[in-house]
């Protein structure tokens, strides 16, 4: 039985796994190897890590991690999970079985990015979703935005900070007259022409032949929880401006008692450093929880 199983490995349940081990709590952690910067080359925007390799960022975490002798570490995928607090059964893709006294869900989510010929294989590339991750690397350069709704115009608000900026609408967003004099005077370019496909390094081509040339691309994914094992435990879910994901308390606790969740799949924006503060506040309140079962 453990103190704590933490489903998700990555910068959200190592955060949280860290203090749990730190308070000499046993913690079982289960991770799919999944991550969802996985596509990416570097990570910006991390205090003390800006710049570097989000695997290489993850690979020493889990090393530091793995010093604590109450940890452990299993390469695998979680399937279900059953049982009430203090009392949870967690099954494996091996058809194993870990019981755990709290469970924390870290699984993250999954993008569904627009349906466009080019753009899922530059996702992380040439195609990005955060300014501030990957905003200042494009050096004031030209910048599309992809539409793929209300999102959508918030994001052609903000990137004129980083350079001229092309709304690409494409047909999934109609601007009222307040929304497109705002982007005129933000110095924004309106394209209403659709894409065809995306080329080159980050290039737009229009249904019209046109070819568009960027620095870079952004769009607005939707997200889902990657993992629907908390929501049929029955983890109440909720809509965000960015999708689906789990709700919580401000401990981090879910609808269902001794189950936690932290990370991309129960918050948003979504970024590393959002991810690791996160899941070092739900560390800190499941041990809490363990302190003060009543609390």
């Amino acid at each position: 039985m453990h103190d704590v199983i933490v489903v998700g490995g990555s910068y959200a349940g190592m955060a949280a796994a860290l203090q749990l081990a730190r308070a000499r709590r046993t913690v079982q952690v289960v991770d799919a190897g999944q991550r969802r910067n996985r596509f990416a080359s570097h990570s910006h925007g991390f205090l003390g890590q800006d710049g570097a390799n989000p695997a290489d960022i993850a690979m020493e975490a889990r090393r530091q991690l793995q010093a604590y002798p109450s940890l452990h570490w299993i390469d695998g995928r979680v399937t279900s999970a059953s049982g009430s607090k203090d009392h949870f059964n967690v099954t494996l893709d091996d058809g194993e079985i870990l019981s755990g006294r709290r469970l924390l869900f870290a699984t993250g989510v999954s993008d569904e990015l627009p349906a466009i010929d080019g753009l899922a294989e530059r996702w992380g590339k040439a195609v990005f979703h955060c300014p501030y991750c990957h905003g200042y690397e494009l050096n004031q350069g030209r910048i599309g935005v992809i539409a793929t709704g209300p999102m959508s115009l918030h994001q052609a608000q903000l990137l004129p900070e980083w350079g001229q900026v092309t709304f690409l609408t494409n047909g999934h967003i109609t601007l009222d007259t307040d929304a497109r004099q705002d982007l005129i005077q933000r110095g924004v370019v309106i394209e209403e022409t659709t894409i065809a496909k995306l080329d080159g390094d980050a290039d737009v081509l229009l249904t019209d032949g046109r070819r568009l040339p960027f620095a870079g691309l952004f769009t607005a994914s939707r997200c889902t929880p990657s993992s629907p094992v908390a929501s049929d435990m029955g983890c109440e879910l909720m809509e965000t401006p960015m999708g689906m994901q789990l709700w919580t308390a401000e401990t981090k606790e879910t609808s269902v008692r001794g189950v936690f969740a932290c990370g991309d799949v129960a918050r948003a924006p979504h970024s590393v450093s959002l991810a690791v503060g996160d899941g070092a506040w739900a560390g800190a309140q499941i041990h809490r929880s363990l302190v003060w079962p009543e609390g």
